[in-house]
């Protein structure tokens, strides 16, 4: 009984844990979505270097575009390639042969 009594309590403890990350979680994309209205999409030198250029027939637009999607593939990349490492390493772990037993 007291077995049961101790499992119930690790799986208790275990789920107050999880619930506070997940909330977390949560209070931090809430606040991050209620800020993001007032952020504006570029910078007001940019949006105006962008406004005239395509009035005056310039192709400066897609040289912003191009930046814009440089800036933004980057950390992508990385947080990806952090990824790979992480699932290679952990992968890893998981297949040594001091945790298999043979029978």
């Amino acid at each position: 009984m007291t077995q049961i009594l101790k499992l119930y309590t690790k799986f208790i403890i275990t789920f107050v844990l999880m619930f506070k990350k997940i909330l977390f979680i949560l209070f931090i994309l809430v606040a991050t979505t209620a800020v993001a209205p007032e952020v504006k999409a570029q910078c007001s030198m940019c949006t105006i270097s962008a406004e005239q250029g395509t009035k005056n027939g310039n192709t400066q637009g897609k040289g912003l575009n191009s930046g814009i999607l440089y800036l933004l593939a980057i950390p992508y990349l990385l947080i990806t390639g952090i990824g790979i490492l992480w699932y290679r390493n952990y992968r890893k772990k998981i297949s040594s042969p001091a945790l298999t037993t043979n029978n």
